[in-house]
């Protein structure tokens, strides 16, 4: 088995750690520094076009996009490890929660942070738009919040796609949201940060 990971600090890649953390994957690791256009380069487009992170290379075969990353090895390496649904109903709703985090969430918060961030010049901040991906942001942390009520994770017991979307909400709070009005919410991340894996992630092993 070759598995190689080409990640960036501080980037959605930070998923797809988690997710490799958790299965125990052995791979090779391959740091790229963005802002000197590593990942620009002709030998990584011809990887990946997009230009971005994360990428895994399988047995070469590269595989882009943090969702389908979670969704391919969870499908490839997971369901024995009890990480992720055989075929079936469960295998849907794994799907639909990555999905919905990287499309329906993801584009939420982009919004709100591209009408309201630093990393934006002021002068293309959109305080109207900002208003609505705010109010969209919150609707999803109340969907996110209402499906755990009564769970301890989302499918019952732990799989990745509580990794997938924990990591992503990790990201929220770093960019300052104030999650603590949605306490379902609240105490499954904690619940989620307490695995050995996060804590290995996070130490950056």
């Amino acid at each position: 088995m070759n598995l190689t990971f080409y990640y960036s600090p501080m980037s959605t890649a930070g998923i797809t750690n988690l997710v490799l953390e958790e299965l125990g994957m052995p791979c090779e690791k391959i740091k790229l520094d963005l802002q000197k256009g590593e990942a620009r380069t002709p030998e990584f487009l011809r990887l990946n076009p997009n230009g971005k992170v994360p990428l895994v290379v399988h047995d070469g075969t590269p595989i882009w996009e943090s969702a389908a990353i979670t969704m391919y090895l969870g499908e490839v390496f997971g369901v024995e490890k009890n990480l992720y649904p055989a075929p079936g109903p469960k295998r849907g709703e794994a799907m639909k929660w990555i999905v919905w985090t990287n499309v329906t969430f993801g584009d939420a918060v982009y919004h709100w942070l591209r009408n309201t961030s630093e990393w934006v010049p002021a002068e293309q901040h959109n305080a109207k738009a900002a208003e609505v991906g705010q109010a969209n942001v919150q609707n999803c942390l109340r969907i996110l919040n209402e499906a755990l009520d009564g769970k301890q994770f989302l499918l019952g017991a732990y799989t990745l796609v509580d990794t997938h979307l924990n990591s992503f909400t990790d990201w929220l709070r770093f960019m300052k949201m104030d999650l603590s009005a949605y306490t379902h919410l609240g105490a499954w991340s904690q619940r989620c940060a307490a695995r050995p894996a996060y804590a290995r992630a996070m130490a950056g092993n």
